[in-house]
């Protein structure tokens, strides 16, 4: 990768969102901006400059803050208040309508913009623990997963941002997965989901209405690692347990990339022409706890955030799927949350 983009990384425990700068595979610090406790997940508009943030405390909120380039600064210029904290957010239809999944009050929403400010929500879903939500890069279809029931709830996104169910209205994960996060492909034919207890990559056929239909499987948590098969409310790190996180697709669609948490492992996993899911490549090291990541606009690079490490790790993603671990850097505490901004 040569030319220069920002990445930003949520440090949830320390309330802050560091600005960083990758030129040539390695990271220069730029400024490190107090937003609010617990800020772990955020969308970026590219075109505007801003970032929606959610934080928890002293109440959760989504904010809305300018981005500048050359210095990193991030200033707040509206705030929305919230009744539960959230645990994902992503834009869409050119950053005119936010999403929202909040894990601990079992919902999802999406808000209309105008100017930086969201309105009154267009759209709102009950699931338990809406870990996730996304749309299709047209931003005709919205959908929310449920870790908590074991499910992705699809909507189609009317002009006016309102949800409408498709039919059917949810397509189904394995019993006792725990579904975490999706992402779509830029040819909106498949979505891949990661689960968190059973540590695999999952891909869905998408069809021409928006409907997923559920495919092959391929675990991403490393065999070396012994780790068995997790449950809702254990504690995956004292009992050895499988604690997947998040995924994302790299070198231009040919590549998945996934990371688990308890052995602190990024996997690769090939994808063919039509988008099916093949073999493993790779797995390499983290920094300890690889909740969020993000890959470079060019799909060759990964920076992936470890929250028991305070810092954040570039690796380098081979056309072959291999994984070169490269820099670490300290950013703050608990990073969990990583986004590019191409500068």
């Amino acid at each position: 990768m040569t030319n220069a983009s920002l990445v930003l990384v949520g440090n949830s425990q320390g309330g802050t969102i560091s600005v960083l700068r990758l030129a040539e595979g390695e990271l220069t610090p730029v400024q490190t901006t107090f937003v609010g406790q617990g800020c772990g997940t955020f969308a970026v508009d590219q075109e505007r400059r801003l970032v929606y943030a959610a934080t928890s405390a002293p109440r959760p909120a989504i904010l809305t803050l300018t981005l500048e380039p050359a210095t990193g600064a991030l200033n707040e210029i509206a705030r929305t208040d919230l009744p539960d904290k959230l645990a994902y957010l992503s834009l869409t239809r050119g950053g005119t309508a936010l999403l929202g999944a909040s894990y601990h009050g079992g919902w999802g929403a999406v808000w209309p913009i105008s100017e930086g400010t969201l309105g009154a929500a267009t759209g709102r879903v009950e699931f338990p623990n809406v870990h996730c939500v996304v749309t299709d890069p047209a931003g005709l279809n919205a959908y929310f997963v449920s870790l908590g029931a074991d499910l992705i709830a699809q909507y189609a996104l009317d002009a006016d941002a309102g949800l409408r169910a498709l039919t059917p209205s949810t397509a189904a994960a394995p019993q006792g997965s725990g579904p975490r996060h999706l992402v779509v492909s830029d040819d909106a034919t498949s979505a891949y989901l990661v689960t968190e207890f059973s540590g695999e990559v999952m891909r869905y056929a998408r069809a021409e209405d928006g409907t997923l239909s559920a495919r092959e499987s391929v675990v991403i948590a490393d065999p070396a690692a012994g780790l068995a098969h997790s449950r809702f409310g254990a504690d995956p790190a004292a009992e050895h347990l499988i604690w997947g996180a998040d995924l994302h697709v790299a070198r231009g669609g040919s590549l998945l990339v996934a990371t688990e948490r308890t052995a602190s492992t990024v996997a690769s996993v090939e994808l063919g022409a039509d988008g099916v899911l093949g073999q493993v490549l790779a797995y390499a090291p983290t920094p300890k706890q690889p909740r969020g990541f993000a890959v470079s606009p060019d799909g060759d690079l990964a920076v992936i955030a470890g929250e028991a490490a305070d810092g954040v790790a570039v690796v380098a993603v081979g056309a072959d799927g291999s994984l070169q671990v490269g820099q670490e850097l300290a950013t703050g505490e608990g990073p969990n949350w990583v986004r590019f901004f191409r500068a």
